[in-house]
C-alpha cells in the first residue's frame, strides 16, 4: 500500500489549496442558485394601450372601451400624430386603437368596420391584440343572433367574463425540485474542475522524474499502481461527493428527501465515478502542473457551457446539443432534467434514466482503458 500511502501524504501537502479551490467552487454554486431564484416565476402585466376614439361613445362602442379600460392600461396622450409616433417608438405605449366613424351603427347592421390598429409588435402587444379580436368575435355572433343593442352587450359582458378554472393536480414541488436540478446541474462544473485540479496537481508528483524512475524499476506492475492510484482518487471523489450532497440539504431542504431526490444524488454519484476517470486520464496524459488551470477551462467549462449546467437545457440551439451528446455531462444533465418533471416514479419512467446513467459508466470504462493504455506506454519509453 506504498503508492496509497504516499498518495494521501501528498493530499496533505496541498490541504490549503485543495480547500481554498473547493470554497471558491461552492461560493460561486451559492451565487448561481441565487441568481437562478429570480427568474423562475412569471408575472402578468397589462398591455398599455392608447385609444382614440372617432365615434360617439355609447352603446357598444362604449362598451368596447369599457372592455379594453378593464383589462388594460389606458394611455393618455394628446392626439398628435407625431407624440402618437413618439410614444409607439419609445414604448411609452404598447398599442393604439382607433375606432372610426359611425362605427356603432355600421358594426350594428353588419358591415363589419375596421379599427384601425398601431402596435410595438411585441408581446404586450400581441396581448392587447388578442383582447381586441376576442371582443369583435363574440360581438359579431351576438348581433346577428340578437336585434336589441342593450341585450347584446349584456349578453357580450357576460361571455367575456367567463373563465376557465384552472386545477393543479401535480403535486410535484416544482419550485424547489428546480433550485435542486439547477444545483446538482452546475456541480458538473464543480465536480470535474474540482476532481480535475485535485487529481492532476497530486498525480503530477508521481510523474516527477525521480518518482518516475523508482516506480518503473519497482517490482509493480503498472496496472497494480494504477489500481492504487485510482482506489485513492476513488476515496477523494466519494469524500467530495458526500461533501457536495451535504450541502445540498442544506441549501435546498426537504425535497432531497423525495425519491427525486434520490435519483439526483445516484446520479450525481455516478457522473463523479466518470468525473474521476475523466481526472485519471488527463493526470496521465500531462505531466506540467502549469497546464492544469488551461485543462480545467477546456473540460469543465467547455463541458458546462455546451451542455447546459450554466444556461438552461431549452435556450441552448440544437446544434449546440447535438454535439453535447459525444460528451458525459450531456448525459448527466438530462437525467437531472427527467427528474424536474417526475411526478410518477415507476420502471416506465426511470427507464431513460437508467440509459443516461448507463452511457456515463460507459463513457467511465473507456476513459480507464485509455489511461491504462497511455500509462503502459509511457513506462516502456
Amino acid at each position: 500500500m506504498t503508492v496509497f500511502k504516499t498518495f494521501w501524504k501528498i493530499v496533505n501537502k496541498y490541504k490549503f489549496t485543495v480547500i481554498l479551490y473547493t470554497v471558491i467552487l461552492i461560493i460561486f454554486a451559492g451565487a448561481n442558485m441565487q441568481t437562478s431564484d429570480n427568474s423562475t416565476n412569471f408575472v402578468a402585466s397589462k398591455p398599455d394601450v392608447l385609444i382614440i376614439n372617432n365615434d360617439e361613445n355609447i352603446g357598444i362602442t362604449e362598451n368596447l372601451i369599457n372592455y379594453i379600460k378593464k383589462n388594460c392600461n389606458i394611455i393618455d396622450i394628446k392626439e398628435d400624430e407625431e407624440a402618437i409616433n413618439d410614444a409607439l417608438f419609445y414604448r411609452d405605449v404598447n398599442y393604439i386603437i382607433y375606432i372610426p366613424q359611425n362605427y356603432r351603427l355600421d358594426f350594428l347592421n353588419g358591415l363589419n368596420p375596421q379599427i384601425e390598429i398601431k402596435s410595438t409588435g411585441d408581446y404586450q402587444s400581441s396581448l392587447a391584440e388578442m383582447m381586441l379580436t376576442r371582443y369583435i368575435k363574440v360581438a359579431n355572433i351576438y348581433v346577428e343572433q340578437i336585434e336589441d343593442e342593450e341585450q347584446q352587450i349584456a349578453k357580450i359582458n357576460e361571455t367575456l367574463e367567463k373563465e376557465t378554472e384552472v386545477e393543479i393536480t401535480s403535486k410535484l414541488d416544482t419550485e424547489n425540485l428546480s433550485r435542486a436540478t439547477f444545483y446538482y446541474n452546475f456541480l458538473n462544473y464543480s465536480i470535474l474542475a474540482g476532481l480535475v485540479y485535485i487529481i492532476c496537481l497530486i498525480l503530477s508528483s508521481f510523474r516527477e522524474e525521480k518518482i518516475r524512475k523508482r516506480t518503473i524499476v519497482s517490482s509493480m506492475n503498472y496496472k497494480k499502481h494504477n489500481r492504487q492510484l485510482l482506489l485513492s482518487n476513488s476515496i477523494l471523489a466519494i469524500i467530495l461527493w458526500i461533501f457536495y450532497v451535504i450541502l445540498s440539504f442544506i441549501l435546498i431542504g426537504n425535497v432531497m428527501f423525495t425519491q427525486q431526490g434520490l435519483i439526483l444524488i445516484i446520479n450525481l454519484f455516478i457522473f463523479s465515478i466518470c468525473a474521476l476517470c475523466i481526472a485519471f486520464l488527463v493526470a496521465n496524459i500531462i505531466s506540467n502542473k502549469n497546464a492544469i488551470n488551461g485543462i480545467i477551462n477546456v473540460i469543465g467549462l467547455g463541458s458546462s457551457f455546451l451542455c447546459g449546467a450554466f444556461v438552461p437545457v431549452e435556450w441552448l440551439p440544437d446544434t449546440v446539443l447535438k454535439i453535447a451528446h459525444i460528451l458525459p455531462s450531456y448525459w448527466y444533465i438530462q437525467t437531472n432534467e427527467l427528474v424536474k418533471t417526475l411526478e410518477v416514479i415507476n420502471m416506465e419512467s426511470l427507464k431513460p434514466i437508467f440509459t443516461n446513467m448507463a452511457v456515463v459508466l460507459g463513457f467511465s470504462i473507456i476513459f480507464i482503458i485509455i489511461a491504462n493504455l497511455i500509462s503502459k506506454k509511457k513506462r516502456r519509453k
